[in-house]
């Protein structure tokens, strides 16, 4: 049986809630009552959606009221619709709230060994209603979605974002040496970046991550050596891979220790604490209150 809609094709739910109360209350007075409104309009509007279906929904005399069959088949159709409609309205009141819905947020690989995973762990906590969806892409592809709203947000290696983006500085990490676990310094305690100043180096590409690559390089030029790089890499995991192949020595973030790679070693570099780059990033005309929790537990992260 179809709903209740007026001329103008809008459906009258004040109607259905008039029909839905009268039909358990079975009694015009406490039904009225219930709706906070006088019998008259609680009659007018049974009447009036009785006389657009064209069927009668109640059998009433002055000491009783009872549904008809037609009336029960409504009842329950006009319980889905305003069960469907306390729904819709709870949903948006949660996404406005910031309780329900999705944030699509990137990340770069090395990122798993940092920041990242304790952030959306905590947020996954304090909003369990919230779907995270992590998608691994380089940081030139994240700036490039953050930029079209393509993402909520971005975990990227960079420490300068391009407006009209907004950052959040990730918790500090520094530079360690990636040795192949034979090489005669890869037991060394520390070692002087000098020593290295004869080697090949395994190399971060620059088209994927500017900074990534430029810190590594300045690193370098502070010590007075121009690297010879025989291989490029896109992902940092990829550099300590052609390392423990004996392709070559790397500068990684310490945190890629945590990868738990095979074949290579990682030692601190004496007198240095440089530190590498990496920052959330978000569009700034473009926060909801899903992603506006998700900033406050970042924010809040690194300031423990």
């Amino acid at each position: 049986m179809p709903l209740h809609v007026g001329h103008d094709g809008r459906m009258k739910l004040y109607l259905l809630r008039y029909f839905a109360v009268l039909a358990e209350e079975l009694h015009f007075g406490r039904a009225a009552e219930r709706l906070a409104i006088t019998q008259p309009p609680l009659s007018s509007g049974i009447k009036a959606l009785e006389d657009e279906l064209g069927v009668k929904l109640f059998e009433r005399s002055s000491k009783h009221v009872a549904l008809t069959p037609a009336g029960h088949a409504y009842l329950a159709e006009v319980r889905v619709v305003l069960d469907r409609v306390a729904r819709a309205g709870e949903t948006a009141r949660a996404v406005a709230a910031g309780l329900r819905g999705r944030l699509d947020i990137g990340f770069t690989g090395s990122m798993v060994y940092r920041d990242m995973p304790a952030i959306v762990r905590a947020f996954g906590a304090q909003a369990p209603g919230i779907e995270v969806q992590l998608r691994e892409m380089s940081t030139g592809e994240q700036l490039e979605a953050l930029l079209h709203r393509q993402l909520h947000a971005g975990f990227i290696n960079s420490s300068v974002v391009p407006e009209p983006l907004a950052s959040l500085p990730l918790a500090e990490d520094h530079f360690v040496c990636c040795l192949p676990e034979g090489h005669a310094m890869a037991q060394a305690a520390a070692l002087d970046l000098q020593a290295l100043a004869a080697e090949t180096f395994v190399m971060f590409s620059r088209d994927v991550a500017p900074s990534n690559h430029d810190n590594v390089i300045a690193l370098f030029h502070r010590a007075g050596i121009h690297p010879h790089t025989r291989h490029a890499a896109r992902q940092w995991l990829t550099v300590v891979a052609l390392v423990a192949l004996g392709m070559g020595v790397a500068l990684v973030p310490a945190a890629m220790a945590r990868a738990g790679a095979q074949g290579v070693r990682f030692v601190p570099i004496a007198g240095l604490h440089h530190p590498t780059v990496g920052v959330l990033a978000w569009h700034r005309d473009a926060v909801s209150p899903a992603l506006r929790s998700f900033l406050d537990v970042a924010a809040a992260g690194q300031q423990g």
